[in-house]
């Protein structure tokens, strides 16, 4: 009797998947327990006759844990924890805090502990995922959605991100109807998407206006306040300089400040500084931040959803983007006619 005649009567075993599958029985369990060491080929094959016979839906029948695990690659935002908080205590689930990798992957010692821990879910907060590592927590049946990823997500990564290409018009609009023409853009890294759309809707907000956009005045830096310092250095340096910057986040936009103030101007009356994200602080700094809210504790319990359904076995959408809006505070002013 061949594998596929006896995995229709029920009676599957990994001996009989590995005879199919053509390898080794201990093959099969390197795949079943998410090891790396297996060729991706040969890996895919596995897991098309796992899912062809079902064999893991029938052996994950009961929820490893009740833990949701977060990752951070940098723990930065308590709404994002409190979200995710929010959507599991509501399913009668707890969250345990990891810190690992960087913004392109989680790091190897998080994943064989992860694969360990066998939480009921994970949540990826602003980082990438690989193929490897995807493929690894499927195999577990370990399901995941990535907050704000960067890079160029694929179709199949589920992830929950906000309208940065509107937020990113919404506040070059916002400076421009205030009568500023020179207007710099300081973005996050040129790798990471949510950077990018926010430069591409600066860009359009300008285009939409007529005014050209100073290529020498859009600077990329590392959505930390010491990228925001060392752009704003270039942009002050002479007199040539911006009546206005549009920050691709709160941190970088009070680098900006520093920058400025050092450099003897005044923030709003010689230059007007927009942020992005609305964190915390950003009713704190002096000035308070003009910034784009970008409600990332309502992306995160959508995440930690989005996690519970596809554990569950339900469908959900692989992409969702929430609104952004504009918070408008004592940073930003119309430009004076002796700057412009």
């Amino acid at each position: 009797m061949s594998a596929t005649e006896t995995a229709a009567r029920g009676r599957t075993t990994l001996a009989m998947l590995a005879e199919e599958a053509g390898v080794s029985l201990s093959t099969i369990s390197k795949v079943l327990n998410g090891r790396s060491d297996v060729a991706v080929e040969t890996r895919r094959r596995v897991e098309e006759l796992l899912d062809k016979h079902e064999y893991r839906r029938r052996g994950a029948s009961v929820r490893a844990s009740n833990l949701i695990e977060v990752v951070f690659h940098e723990l930065w935002s308590v709404e994002i924890i409190a979200g995710v908080e929010e959507a599991a205590r509501a399913n009668g689930m707890s969250v345990i805090i990891s810190v690992s990798g960087d913004r392109h992957s989680p790091g190897p010692e998080w994943v064989q502990g992860v694969l360990a821990r066998r939480p009921a879910g994970v949540v990826l907060v602003a980082s990438g995922l690989s193929t490897l590592v995807a493929e690894q927590l499927r195999s577990r049946m370990i399901p995941f959605a990535v907050i704000d990823p960067s890079g160029d997500p694929s179709p199949d990564l589920p992830s929950v991100g906000s309208a940065n290409w509107s937020g990113g018009l919404t506040a070059t609009r916002h400076l421009l109807e205030l009568g500023h023409r020179r207007i710099a853009m300081v973005t996050g890294p040129e790798d990471v998407m949510c950077a990018l759309a926010r430069l591409d809707g600066f860009r359009s907000a300008m285009g939409s206006r007529g005014v050209p956009v100073r290529e020498d005045w859009v600077r990329f830096g590392d959505f930390d306040t010491a990228g925001g310092r060392a752009a704003a250095e270039g942009l002050f340096a002479g007199d040539d300089r911006p009546t206005a910057v549009f920050a691709g986040n709160d941190l970088m936009a009070l680098g900006v400040i520093e920058v400025a103030t050092e450099h003897g101007l005044r923030v709003p009356q010689d230059l007007s500084v927009v942020g992005y994200d609305d964190r915390d602080f950003a009713v704190l700094s002096r000035p308070r931040l003009t910034t784009v809210h970008q409600p990332l504790k309502k992306m995160a319990a959508a995440a930690t959803r989005m996690v519970l359904r596809l554990g569950a076995g339900e469908a959900t959408d692989q992409r969702i983007d929430l609104a952004t809006h504009l918070v408008v505070r004592e940073s930003t002013a119309p430009v004076a006619a002796a700057a412009d």
